[in-house]
C-alpha cells in the first residue's frame, strides 16, 4: 500500500509540476491574450494530464516571423501603386468614380496599409452557391486552360469530384500546362502522394503545408492553410468557402444538401490571388520556387464594374486584418447587417459592434446551421446567438442541409466573401483570405441568395433560446469558456 501510495504521490507532483510549468509559459513567455489564458489554464486545472497533451497539439503558439516572402513582389509593382492609392483616399479633393469605393475610403484605406491589398476595379463576379454548378465550372476552366494552373485548397479529398479533378489536371500537365497543386496537410489528410503520383509523372507539381513530421499523424492542429484559391492563365480566379469533396456536391448522409458560396473571377484582383498563392507555395514547395515571369500577370481588359480587394489573415500577422474588415464594415452599416456563418463565435468587440447596431436600430440578420459538424463549436455558437437574440437580432437556422457561407452584406451596398469564419480560429489560427467587394449589384444578389436561404431556414427566438434544456444551458457553458482556443 506504500510504495502504491508513494508512486500515486510522485505521479501527482509531477503532473503539478509540469501544469505549473506550463502555466508560466503560457502567461510570461508566450503571453497569449487574457481570454485564450484563462480557457487554457481551466483545461489544465481540471484535465491535469490530457490538457498538457491538448496544449502541446493546439495550443502552441506559431512565432510571428515573415513566412511568406517572394523577390517578385518588387516587380509586380505593389508598393508604388499602395502608394499612389493611400495618396488617393486621404485626398479630401479626390473623388472615386464609383459611389460605394467613395464611401467606403476608410475601410479600403486600413487595408491597403495593414495588408497591402490593394484595390482592383472593372472585376467581372460569378457567384456560386451549389457545388454541382461552381465543380462544373471549374471543370470547364481547367479544359480550357492554356499556360498554367494554380489550385490551392484546405479540404481534397480522393474521392468522386476530387479524382475528377485530379484527372483533368493530369491532362492538362500532359498537354505542357504548368499545373502546381497545393494542399493543406491536415485538411486534407485522406489525401496520399500515390493519388497525385499520375499528375506528378505528368509533370505537375506539388505542394504540401505544413506537412507532419510523423506521417501519418499530423500534431499541427492549429496554423492551417485554410485558403481556397484558384488562378488559370492569370486572368481567371476563385476564391470562396467551397472545399473539394463529394460532401460539398450534397453527397453526404450526415448533412444533405451543402450551401456554400464561391466566386469566380475575371479581372485585375486575379493578380491579387495570383500573389497570394505564389507566396503560399513558396513556402510550402520551397524545391519548386516560383520566380516572377511576365505570364503569371498578364494585363487583363475590363471585364465588369466590381472594385475588389483580397485581404488575407494569418497567425503570422500581428493584426486580424480579416476580423478588421468585419468589425469596420459593421461600424460603418447605417441601415442592416446580413451574416451567413457556419460557426459564429466572435470575440468581445466584434460581439460588442453587433450588439450596438442592434441596439441602434439596425437590421441585423444571421443565419446558422440547424445541425453541428462541431459539437463544441456548435454549442459556443447557440450560446453566443443568444446574447444577440437579447438585443434585437433575428437569427434563423438552414434547415435544407448544411449552410458552410460566409458572407457579410452590409448596407446592400459592400460585401465579403471568402474562407473566414466568424470564429476566433479564423481570426487568429487559419491562414484566410477574403474578397471585400464594393459595388451594389454583387450585393444585391448575395443578398437575394440570402432572402432565397431564409424561405428554407426557421427563425430562432428569444423564447426558443429560453427554452432550450438545462443539458444544452451545461454544454454552451462549458464551450462558451473553451471558446477562444476551439
Amino acid at each position: 500500500m506504500t510504495i502504491e501510495f508513494d508512486v500515486l504521490t510522485a505521479l501527482a507532483i509531477i503532473l503539478f509540476i509540469v501544469n505549473l510549468l506550463l502555466a508560466i509559459v503560457l502567461i510570461f513567455i508566450e503571453r497569449k491574450d487574457a481570454t485564450s489564458t484563462w480557457a487554457w489554464l481551466l483545461v489544465l486545472y481540471f484535465v491535469p494530464f490530457f490538457g498538457f497533451i491538448i496544449y502541446l497539439l493546439i495550443g502552441q503558439t506559431l512565432t510571428r516571423r515573415k513566412m511568406f516572402e517572394w523577390e517578385g513582389i518588387q516587380k509586380i509593382g505593389i508598393e508604388s501603386l499602395i502608394e499612389e492609392q493611400k495618396e488617393q483616399i486621404i485626398d479630401p479633393d479626390f473623388t472615386f468614380n464609383e459611389p460605394m469605393v467613395d464611401e467606403s475610403r476608410d475601410l479600403i484605406y486600413m487595408m491597403l496599409i495593414n495588408n497591402d491589398a490593394v484595390l482592383t476595379k472593372e472585376n467581372k463576379i460569378d457567384l456560386y452557391t451549389d457545388g454541382k454548378e461552381k465543380f462544373d465550372q471549374l471543370l470547364k476552366d481547367i479544359k480550357q486552360a492554356k499556360t498554367f494552373i494554380h489550385m490551392q485548397y484546405y479540404i481534397f479529398r480522393n474521392d468522386g469530384i476530387g479524382k475528377e479533378i485530379i484527372q483533368a489536371l493530369t491532362e492538362k500537365a500532359r498537354q505542357g500546362v504548368k499545373v502546381r497543386f497545393l494542399y493543406d496537410d491536415l485538411g486534407s489528410r485522406q489525401l496520399k502522394h500515390k493519388h497525385l503520383a499520375e499528375l506528378e509523372k505528368a509533370g505537375g507539381e506539388i505542394g504540401v503545408f505544413f506537412p507532419s513530421k510523423l506521417s501519418p499523424i499530423n500534431l499541427r492542429l492549429n496554423y492551417r492553410n485554410h485558403r481556397k484559391l484558384t488562378n488559370i492563365d492569370g486572368y481567371l480566379g476563385y476564391v470562396g468557402g467551397f472545399n473539394v469533396g463529394d460532401e460539398y456536391l450534397g453527397k453526404s448522409k450526415k448533412f444533405g444538401y451543402w450551401r456554400d458560396t464561391h466566386l469566380r473571377i475575371i479581372g485585375p484582383a486575379v493578380h491579387s490571388i495570383q500573389t497570394r498563392f505564389i507566396l503560399d507555395w513558396n513556402q510550402a514547395a520551397k524545391k519548386y520556387h516560383i520566380s516572377y515571369e511576365d505570364r503569371y500577370f498578364p494585363s487583363i481588359e475590363a471585364q465588369g464594374s466590381s472594385a475588389i480587394q483580397i485581404v488575407s489573415s494569418g497567425p503570422d500577422s500581428e493584426w486580424e486584418q480579416i476580423k478588421s474588415g468585419y468589425l469596420k464594415m459593421i461600424m460603418m452599416a447605417q441601415d442592416s447587417i446580413y451574416i451567413q456563418t457556419p460557426y459564429f463565435i466572435p470575440d468581445q468587440t466584434l460581439l460588442d459592434a453587433l450588439k450596438v447596431a442592434c441596439l441602434s436600430g439596425i437590421n441585423v440578420q444571421i443565419i446558422i446551421p440547424n445541425k453541428p459538424d462541431h459539437m463544441f463549436v456548435y454549442w459556443a455558437t447557440t450560446s453566443h446567438v443568444g446574447e444577440l437574440l437579447k438585443v434585437g437580432a433575428k437569427v434563423y437556422t438552414y434547415e435544407n442541409g448544411f449552410i458552410h457561407a460566409k458572407t457579410l452584406i452590409v448596407d446592400r451596398k459592400i460585401s465579403s466573401v471568402g474562407t473566414a469564419n466568424i470564429d476566433m480560429r479564423s481570426f487568429k489560427l487559419n491562414f484566410e483570405v477574403n474578397a471585400f467587394i464594393y459595388e451594389e449589384e454583387t450585393a444585391e444578389k448575395l443578398l437575394a441568395k440570402f432572402d432565397e436561404d431564409l424561405m428554407l431556414s426557421k427563425l430562432f427566438t428569444w423564447e426558443d433560446y429560453e427554452k432550450r434544456s438545462k443539458t444544452m444551458r451545461f454544454k454552451e457553458s462549458i464551450s462558451r469558456l473553451l471558446s477562444p482556443i476551439l
